[in-house]
This record gives structure tokens, sequence and C-alpha cells, in this order.
């Protein structure tokens, strides 16, 4: 387990950013990624997620020679780690789909996309 100073927690924080493609030739596309942040208390470790997700905003040319930009939309959420152990809970959500079979369908589809590429790398 991570040994902290005293006073200071862990906590997984959610930062979204909409990527913008100047071709404008695809969906819209948000990357949400969660990070990890130590802080004292829940809202410095919000106030330090925000400042990680303007300070990561980008802006370039990607490989098609288009203007694609990574905006900061928001810190969605920040949780307490309430200790860094194998197999500990990091971040849970509780998801109500409208369809239930598309719902299972999908993440079952995403599983074997990621164990495929996975695969494909090994």
């Amino acid at each position: 387990m991570s040994k902290l100073p005293t006073g200071m927690n862990w906590y997984i924080a959610k930062i979204v950013y909409q990527i913008v493609n100047g071709g404008g030739t695809h969906k819209p596309q948000f990357d949400e990624q969660f990070r990890l942040i130590k802080a004292d208390e829940l809202d410095w470790a919000w106030e330090k997620a925000q400042v990680i997700g303007r300070m990561e905003e980008n802006a370039f040319l990607n490989s098609r020679k288009q203007f694609t930009e990574w905006k900061y939309i928001a810190v969605e959420d920040v949780t307490l780690i309430s200790a860094l152990e194998d197999g500990a809970q990091l971040y849970a959500r509780t998801e109500e789909p409208e369809n239930l079979n598309e719902y299972i369908t999908l993440t079952k589809a995403r599983a074997k996309r990621f164990f495929d590429c996975r695969s494909n790398i090994l």
C-alpha cells in the first residue's frame, strides 16, 4: 500500500475533453480520462483536476494536416480512494440503460475488442 504524508489522500478524477476535428468528417468525440490526484481534501483534488484539464487542452495539425483540438469540458467526478492495494476498487458508476440487451451486447463487444487488440500486440 502506498504511504502518503499525514493528511494526504488519493483521489481519482474523471476529466472530459471534446475532440474537435477541423475536417468535420466524424461523429462528435469525447475523451474521458481518469486521473490519480494526491490532495489533503476533496475540494483541493477537484481544483487540481481542473488545472490539469485546462493545462492539457491542446491544438495541433493531425496526420491529415487538419486542425484538431482537445477542448477541456469539465471535471465530471472526483472520488476518494480509500486504499491503494491489489484489487482495490478505484471507481464505480451505475448505469441505467434504456435497452438492456443493447447495453450488454455493447459491453461484451468492447471487452472483446480490448482482448483482440492485446492479442495482436503480444
